[in-house]
């Protein structure tokens, strides 16, 4: 069980409607989820989606940029690479694993520190901290911009109100369950591939503030926009074991997920 005690400047309230989850035919973002409830799957069961035009091409980006750090496929084939529609999800969390391969904790966060930084053109960092200084509506405004954007990566999401440092505002984004945890199933991948260098990424490069808390329990996520992010070592996360149920690399002789090592 994940303690999150240490992270008190922060309280989430809950969804006033979890409906919003749902499809919606009228809604200018549309829904992926193939679930006939329109809802990501019970936990121990991977949800299903229909990835289109858009989702295809993120994944595509980023598999590519990573695949230039990643090691050799496990067939041994040589890397050809793939076309624009040929990567699907499980082909992008395959490019991650393997971006793991030989590196520690440090040298994977840094991985993607790069890759994040190469998407970016000259000068977007500064450009970026001038546009959205740390303020209050920078917040809110980032979280209402993630809902859309990173629902190919990390699935249905929702803006919710959270308290930063005794004020309540509208930066908290809650993902229902994390597409990206849901099939790596991975305590290291999740923490190593994302939450930090995301969390890094935002609050040192673009200078707002970002902290994200995963629930690994049922795979949920909590983004707060605004909230300074605790350092590594008395982060919740840093002693989070494997999900042995699910991992296939998973050691349940360690008391943390050995891929947490620096």
């Amino acid at each position: 069980m994940v303690a999150l005690s240490s992270l008190q400047a922060v309280q989430f309230r809950p969804p006033q409607d979890l409906s919003l989850h749902k499809c919606r035919p009228r809604s200018f973002i549309k829904c992926r989820i193939a679930e006939p409830t329109g809802e990501p799957a019970p936990l121990g069961q991977k949800t299903k989606y229909m990835d289109g035009f858009f989702e295809k091409a993120f994944m595509t980006l980023f598999a590519r940029k990573m695949e230039k750090f990643a090691a050799p496929a496990k067939n041994g084939s040589a890397r050809i690479e793939k076309g624009w529609f040929d990567y699907d999800y499980e082909s992008f969390v395959d490019v991650s694993k393997r971006v793991m391969q030989g590196r520690n904790r440090m040298q994977q966060q840094e991985v993607v520190r790069e890759i994040l930084l190469s998407m970016l053109p000259p000068g977007a960092p500064e450009q970026f901290k001038k546009l959205f200084p740390p303020t209050k509506w920078a917040a809110e405004f980032n979280a209402a911009l993630t809902v859309p954007f990173f629902q190919w990566l990390v699935g249905p999401s929702e803006v919710v109100e959270v308290e930063v440092n005794g004020e309540k505002q509208k930066s908290g984004v809650h993902i229902k369950k994390c597409r990206y945890l849901e099939n790596s199933g991975c305590v290291g991948m999740c923490v190593n591939m994302c939450k930090i260098p995301t969390q890094d990424f935002f609050t040192n490069e673009f200078g707002l503030p970002l902290t994200m808390i995963p629930n690994f329990e049922d795979m949920s996520c909590e983004m707060v926009y605004g909230q300074v992010p605790p350092p590594f070592e008395e982060d919740p996360v840093a002693k989070q074991p494997c999900l042995a149920d699910i991992c296939t690399i998973a050691n349940p002789n360690s008391s943390f997920c050995p891929k947490l090592e620096a």
